[in-house]
């Protein structure tokens, strides 16, 4: 999805969302091109908390606000997206948990990666279109997502 076909009304809260779509992809590639273990265990951990974040802001403002605004038109797309955070969220704890010792470490990123690529492509060619063409009006939770996103980073760097 191209940013500058984005609406005002929708730009703010889709772009985050899709810089994120696109520093998780670059973060998968990172990982596949890596030959360092320890550079490959950090750049896991970096995506999963990414993608934790990212679930979060989704789970907490993002979705919700789009099932008040019209439940009949995108409930069934917002209650298959909650079951691909938990499938997400169950690997992403799995990463969190091991370290490159185990040997289904690197398939359970790659399977990571094949979930999100998924995920974003139903996001990115149904969702959002949607939401686009509905003329939903999200500027109203464009500074909560923006404000949850830091404070949830800002929370899960080290001490």
């Amino acid at each position: 999805m191209n940013k500058s076909q984005i609406p005002a009304a929708q730009k703010e809260v889709l772009s985050l969302l899709l810089d994120d779509h696109k520093k998780a992809k670059k973060l998968f590639k990172e990982f596949e091109a890596e030959k360092d273990d320890a550079a490959k265990e950090k750049i896991a951990q970096e995506v999963c908390t990414e993608l934790t974040v990212h679930a979060a802001i989704e789970e907490e403002i993002f979705y919700p606000f789009l099932r008040d605004q019209k439940p009949e038109l995108f409930g069934d797309l917002l209650n298959e997206a909650l079951v691909e955070h938990a499938s997400a969220k169950d690997l992403i704890a799995q990463i969190q948990a091991a370290s490159m010792e185990d040997e289904l470490y690197e398939a359970k990123v790659t399977v990571l990666g094949e979930y999100i690529a998924h995920h974003v492509t139903e996001e990115e060619d149904e969702l959002f279109p949607k939401v686009i063409s509905q003329k939903i009006d999200l500027r109203e939770i464009a500074a909560a997502m923006a404000e949850r996103k830091e404070e949830m980073l800002q929370s899960a760097l080290p001490a």
